[in-house]
């Protein structure tokens, strides 16, 4: 079976944000594919639709490597978020669905749970989904595409603190889907770039790896895609 080149896009740029590829390391289709599993074929679409998004450059005689980025390039990803997220927030209130407003409803009703628990680890994870579906409810491929390279990125360059006060984040979250929910546009879009910009301070730029670091095991790379489990999502 062939492995399509996005989900082999997929699993180098996980690998490149959770580390297993250090900044300035080499990345050959030969090693590359063997690792996965695939062809060099998909390896080496899936390169240049890495090289696009600024995780991967082309250097001359060196060939493909993970990019490293400079420290204003990074400040430079949190200030378009700050821009972008509240964009995406007013249109979700206008052109959201009930199946959305069903999922970030229980997004925030676990989230609150959580915080009042202290589990930080789920709220990382709960955090993630809210903002991801709310960029999904602004119906709009190219902001959706926008936000979703955003978080990729500055998930590699940034490592993020948790709320002082979760359950104050997760109020904020809330504030802004009842804004979202009764369709008053430049509500959520200021919430949530106050929302954002307090966000701003948790993030700490991370520093390029010292050599010899361990990496994870190779894997296979699945043909199958799977979206955010929200199975467990209370309504």
């Amino acid at each position: 079976m062939r492995i399509p080149a996005h989900s082999v896009c997929t699993a180098i740029r996980d690998d490149i944000v959770s580390g297993v590829y250090e900044r300035g390391s080499r990345l050959t289709e030969e090693l590359l594919a063997r690792r996965y599993g695939v062809s060099r074929v998909p390896v080496r679409e899936a390169l240049r639709t890495l090289e696009s998004e600024g995780f991967v450059t082309t250097r001359r005689h060196a060939g493909a490597c993970v990019a490293e980025p400079t420290e204003r390039e990074a400040a430079d990803l949190l200030e378009l978020r700050m821009l972008l997220e509240p964009l995406g927030a007013a249109r979700a209130a206008q052109r959201r669905t009930e199946a959305h407003l069903k999922v970030l409803r229980g997004l925030v009703r676990l989230g609150q749970e959580r915080a009042r628990r202290g589990e930080g680890e789920d709220l990382r994870s709960l955090g993630g989904w809210f903002h991801e579906t709310l960029a999904q409810a602004s119906g709009s491929p190219g902001l959706i595409a926008l936000l979703t390279q955003l978080r990729h990125k500055i998930a590699w360059m940034y490592a993020v603190e948790q709320p002082a006060r979760p359950a104050e984040s997760w109020a904020e979250h809330g504030a802004i889907v009842d804004a979202v929910a009764r369709g008053d546009a430049e509500r959520a879009r200021a919430l949530t770039a106050q929302h954002a910009e307090r966000a701003v301070g948790a993030h700490r730029l991370r520093r390029p790896d010292r050599p010899g670091r361990r990496t994870a095991p190779p894997p296979r790379v699945s043909s199958s895609q799977h979206g955010v489990n929200i199975a467990g999502v209370r309504h």
